[in-house]
């Protein structure tokens, strides 16, 4: 039952900083976060993988709604 509630859970993020002088590999999550401009907004499913992605750029982004 626990893991039906988890799957249907969201996060929406928006880019609120540059990559620019950033490590490589921050840019490429941010890449596959779905993000690579500015002010952009995505809704992504609320995973362990999702987390951790945004942890790494956790400067980078900032969480709309949960």
């Amino acid at each position: 039952m626990m893991s039906e509630n988890l799957a249907d859970k969201t996060l929406t993020i928006e880019q609120i900083r540059s990559p620019l002088r950033r490590d490589g590999s921050q840019r490429q999550t941010l890449i596959g976060l779905g993000l690579n401009k500015m002010r952009r907004q995505r809704t992504l499913k609320d995973t362990p993988s999702a987390r951790g992605m945004i942890k790494k750029v956790k400067h980078l982004i900032r969480i709309v709604s949960e």
